[in-house]
């Protein structure tokens, strides 16, 4: 009789990780988003949109387009409801820090955390461990200042601040018009800055978090990748 030959044991591999579920509630004429989020986060966040839809129909930013936004939150959170989620975020960062209030109000039925974009910014900035930076927003001179007083109630100095000055038209904005954002901050303001901010979801921000890094010497996220870094260490934590 020929001996029996030994089955080698199979080699285990490492159970793959299941993806978390993320909704996100996207301004109706944002083309951004879904760009960007799923070229940052991989496979590892499985992402569900659903749009805010104002009742003016507007695109432009001003103040009644973002009360519109936030009226259509709790509409927008129904047709993600059942859905597996683990959080929701509310992909609109200036309509978090105009009007907050009415952000919470807004997103106070939702079975699942919501977070805003700028929540997420403020995360970020925690874990770096800054406390001073610079802004850079394509939105209206009024609401960029309106941020910037608004990192500083969160503890956060703004050194210096830029901004297109737009109040639509954000997905257009090219790569090279936010380095001459950049150019026109005040240089001692960046100097004395740990991290350049990039905010608004709505302006096309993927790879230029290392292009200025590498220019500037400081750390750099945008409202996208802000949101793309919450999610994936808030899974890390589920």
């Amino acid at each position: 009789m020929q001996p029996q030959e030994r089955q080698q044991p199979r080699e285990r591999r490492p159970a793959r990780r299941r993806a978390q579920h993320a909704g996100v509630l996207v301004p109706w004429a944002n083309s951004v988003v879904e760009a960007e989020l799923p070229r940052w986060a991989g496979r590892s966040v499985a992402w569900h949109y659903a749009r805010l839809v104002p009742a003016s129909l507007g695109t432009a930013l001003d103040e009644d387009f973002l009360a519109g936004l936030l009226a259509a939150v709790p509409a927008a959170l129904g047709q993600l409801a059942a859905l597996p989620l683990q959080r929701v975020y509310l992909a609109c960062t200036s309509a978090a820090f105009v009007f907050p209030g009415q952000a919470q109000t807004a997103t106070a039925g939702s079975r699942v955390p919501v977070v805003t974009a700028f929540d997420a910014i403020l995360a970020v900035l925690r874990q770096w461990h800054c406390d001073r930076i610079v802004l850079l927003t394509p939105y209206p001179a009024k609401v960029c200042e309106a941020e910037a007083d608004t990192f500083g109630n969160h503890g956060v100095a703004v050194t210096g601040h830029a901004t297109l000055d737009l109040r639509d038209g954000y997905s257009a904005i090219d790569p090279g018009q936010i380095r001459d954002l950049a150019r026109r901050a005040d240089t001692r303001a960046v100097e004395e800055a740990q991290a350049i901010v990039l905010s608004c979801t709505g302006w096309p921000t993927w790879g230029l978090e290392k292009v200025l890094a590498q220019t500037y010497g400081k750390k750099v996220v945008s409202s996208n990748l802000a949101v793309v870094t919450h999610a994936l260490q808030a899974g890390g934590n589920d």
